[in-house]
Protein backbone atom coordinates (compact mmCIF):
# COMPACT_ATOMS: atom_id res chain seq x y z
CA UNK A 1 0.00 0.00 0.00
CA UNK A 2 1.13 3.05 -1.18
CA UNK A 3 2.04 6.09 1.70
CA UNK A 4 -1.14 9.03 1.41
CA UNK A 5 0.35 11.59 -0.61
CA UNK A 6 -2.99 13.73 -0.33
CA UNK A 7 -1.89 17.12 1.29
CA UNK A 8 -5.78 17.49 2.92
CA UNK A 9 -5.66 13.92 4.40
CA UNK A 10 -2.35 14.18 5.81
CA UNK A 11 -2.58 17.43 7.37
CA UNK A 12 -5.22 15.70 9.30
CA UNK A 13 -4.14 12.61 10.25
CA UNK A 14 -1.20 14.10 11.08
CA UNK A 15 -0.02 13.60 14.93
CA UNK A 16 0.30 16.33 17.35
CA UNK A 17 0.74 14.81 20.70
CA UNK A 18 3.59 12.68 21.86
CA UNK A 19 4.96 10.16 25.04
CA UNK A 20 8.09 9.94 26.47
CA UNK A 21 8.56 7.06 28.84
CA UNK A 22 12.19 6.81 30.76
CA UNK A 23 12.98 3.71 31.98
CA UNK A 24 14.97 2.36 34.76
CA UNK A 25 15.08 -0.74 36.26
CA UNK A 26 13.77 -0.50 39.62
CA UNK A 27 16.36 -2.34 41.98
CA UNK A 28 19.27 -0.38 40.76
CA UNK A 29 19.54 2.66 42.65
CA UNK A 30 21.87 4.30 40.50
CA UNK A 31 19.65 4.37 37.19
CA UNK A 32 16.68 5.86 39.59
CA UNK A 33 18.32 8.82 40.49
CA UNK A 34 19.51 9.08 37.04
CA UNK A 35 16.32 9.00 35.91
CA UNK A 36 14.77 11.58 38.43
CA UNK A 37 17.90 13.99 37.62
CA UNK A 38 16.95 13.63 33.83
CA UNK A 39 13.01 14.52 35.24
CA UNK A 40 14.28 17.29 37.46
CA UNK A 41 16.47 18.85 34.62
CA UNK A 42 13.71 18.80 31.87
CA UNK A 43 11.24 20.57 34.78
CA UNK A 44 13.68 23.54 34.88
CA UNK A 45 14.17 23.83 31.23
CA UNK A 46 10.39 23.77 30.74
CA UNK A 47 10.37 26.77 33.41
CA UNK A 48 13.25 28.56 31.20
CA UNK A 49 11.14 28.12 28.36
CA UNK A 50 13.62 25.63 26.22
CA UNK A 51 10.50 23.51 25.47
CA UNK A 52 7.37 22.24 26.48
CA UNK A 53 7.10 18.94 28.42
CA UNK A 54 5.20 18.00 30.72
CA UNK A 55 6.52 15.42 33.12
CA UNK A 56 3.54 13.05 34.50
CA UNK A 57 3.67 14.04 38.71
CA UNK A 58 3.69 10.07 39.48
CA UNK A 59 7.12 8.20 38.75
CA UNK A 60 6.17 4.35 38.87
CA UNK A 61 8.93 2.66 40.84
CA UNK A 62 7.59 -0.93 38.94
CA UNK A 63 6.41 -2.14 35.99
CA UNK A 64 2.83 -0.91 35.22
CA UNK A 65 0.71 -1.07 32.49
CA UNK A 66 2.66 -2.37 29.30
CA UNK A 67 6.10 -0.91 30.88
CA UNK A 68 7.89 -3.77 32.17
CA UNK A 69 10.29 -1.71 34.42
CA UNK A 70 10.21 1.26 36.77
CA UNK A 71 9.26 4.45 34.24
CA UNK A 72 7.26 7.89 34.20
CA UNK A 73 6.48 9.60 31.20
CA UNK A 74 7.08 12.94 29.84
CA UNK A 75 4.10 14.33 27.26
CA UNK A 76 5.39 16.66 24.71
CA UNK A 77 3.29 18.42 21.73
CA UNK A 78 4.12 18.58 18.08
CA UNK A 79 5.56 22.08 18.73
CA UNK A 80 8.38 21.17 20.61
CA UNK A 81 8.47 17.32 19.93
CA UNK A 82 11.87 18.11 17.88
CA UNK A 83 13.39 19.93 21.12
CA UNK A 84 12.52 17.49 23.94
CA UNK A 85 13.75 14.79 21.37
CA UNK A 86 16.70 16.22 20.98
CA UNK A 87 17.45 16.92 24.43
CA UNK A 88 16.60 13.44 25.73
CA UNK A 89 18.91 11.74 22.94
CA UNK A 90 21.63 13.99 24.20
CA UNK A 91 21.08 13.56 27.55
CA UNK A 92 19.61 10.48 28.11
CA UNK A 93 22.82 9.33 29.83
CA UNK A 94 22.23 5.25 30.52
CA UNK A 95 18.39 5.02 30.12
CA UNK A 96 16.13 4.07 27.67
CA UNK A 97 13.03 6.17 26.70
CA UNK A 98 10.34 4.75 24.69
CA UNK A 99 8.90 7.71 22.36
CA UNK A 100 5.29 7.02 21.12
CA UNK A 101 2.51 9.05 19.63
CA UNK A 102 -0.80 9.76 20.82
CA UNK A 103 -3.98 8.69 18.85
CA UNK A 104 -6.49 6.68 19.17
CA UNK A 105 -5.08 3.33 18.04
CA UNK A 106 -2.78 2.97 21.65
CA UNK A 107 -1.66 -0.48 20.89
CA UNK A 108 0.00 0.44 17.76
CA UNK A 109 1.30 3.50 18.81
CA UNK A 110 3.04 1.47 21.52
CA UNK A 111 3.90 -1.34 18.94
CA UNK A 112 4.16 -0.38 15.14
CA UNK A 113 4.69 3.28 15.43
CA UNK A 114 7.17 3.37 18.55
CA UNK A 115 10.79 4.80 18.31
CA UNK A 116 13.29 3.98 21.18
CA UNK A 117 16.04 5.74 21.91
CA UNK A 118 18.71 3.37 23.53
CA UNK A 119 17.92 0.04 24.11
CA UNK A 120 14.30 -1.29 23.91
CA UNK A 121 12.49 -3.20 26.64
CA UNK A 122 10.11 -5.79 25.04
CA UNK A 123 6.40 -4.16 26.65
CA UNK A 124 3.70 -6.02 27.76
CA UNK A 125 0.82 -5.28 25.01
CA UNK A 126 -1.95 -7.22 26.36
CA UNK A 127 -2.51 -4.31 28.95
CA UNK A 128 -3.59 -1.77 26.17
CA UNK A 129 -6.88 -1.12 24.20
CA UNK A 130 -6.76 -1.63 20.37
CA UNK A 131 -8.69 1.44 19.73
CA UNK A 132 -10.31 3.83 21.82
CA UNK A 133 -13.05 6.21 20.56
CA UNK A 134 -11.59 9.68 21.02
CA UNK A 135 -8.41 11.12 20.65
CA UNK A 136 -6.10 11.11 23.59
CA UNK A 137 -6.07 14.91 24.84
CA UNK A 138 -3.69 16.07 27.71
CA UNK A 139 -3.25 19.62 28.84
CA UNK A 140 -5.73 21.39 26.92
CA UNK A 141 -5.51 24.65 29.15
CA UNK A 142 -1.71 24.99 27.36
CA UNK A 143 -3.79 25.28 23.60
CA UNK A 144 -0.80 23.25 22.54
CA UNK A 145 -0.94 19.55 20.69
CA UNK A 146 -4.80 18.39 19.83
CA UNK A 147 -6.06 21.70 21.41
CA UNK A 148 -3.91 24.18 19.69
CA UNK A 149 -5.14 25.98 16.19
CA UNK A 150 -4.01 25.02 13.16
CA UNK A 151 -0.86 27.20 11.56
CA UNK A 152 -1.09 27.44 8.19
CA UNK A 153 -3.97 26.92 6.01
CA UNK A 154 -3.65 24.16 2.74
CA UNK A 155 -3.11 27.19 0.45
CA UNK A 156 -0.54 28.87 2.89
CA UNK A 157 0.94 24.91 2.98
CA UNK A 158 1.34 25.00 -1.03
CA UNK A 159 2.73 28.03 -1.25
CA UNK A 160 5.64 27.03 0.83
CA UNK A 161 6.21 23.68 -0.61
CA UNK A 162 6.32 25.80 -4.12
CA UNK A 163 8.72 28.25 -2.45
CA UNK A 164 10.92 25.38 -0.88
CA UNK A 165 10.74 23.70 -4.57
CA UNK A 166 12.03 26.82 -6.36
CA UNK A 167 14.98 27.50 -3.77
CA UNK A 168 15.92 23.70 -3.52
CA UNK A 169 16.51 23.62 -7.58
CA UNK A 170 19.63 25.33 -7.00
CA UNK A 171 20.62 22.34 -5.19
CA UNK A 172 22.82 19.79 -6.70
CA UNK A 173 22.22 16.90 -4.36
CA UNK A 174 18.67 17.92 -3.27
CA UNK A 175 15.92 15.66 -4.64
CA UNK A 176 13.22 16.86 -7.02
CA UNK A 177 9.35 16.75 -6.07
CA UNK A 178 7.31 15.31 -9.05
CA UNK A 179 4.90 17.74 -10.98
CA UNK A 180 1.97 18.99 -8.50
CA UNK A 181 -1.29 17.89 -9.89
CA UNK A 182 -2.88 20.99 -10.35
CA UNK A 183 -6.51 20.52 -9.46
CA UNK A 184 -4.68 20.45 -5.73
CA UNK A 185 -4.15 24.03 -6.04
CA UNK A 186 -7.56 25.46 -6.75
Amino acid sequence: MAPPTDLKTVVESEIKEWHFHIYFHQNNAAEHAEALQLRDAVLRLRRDGAFVAVPLFRVNTGPIGPHPVGSYEIWAPSETFSSIFSYLSINRGSLSILVHPLTRDQRADHEIRNAWIGPSFPLDLSTLPLRSDEIPLQYPSLQLGYSGKETLTIPQRLKLGSNIEYILAGEKEAARAPPRDETLSK
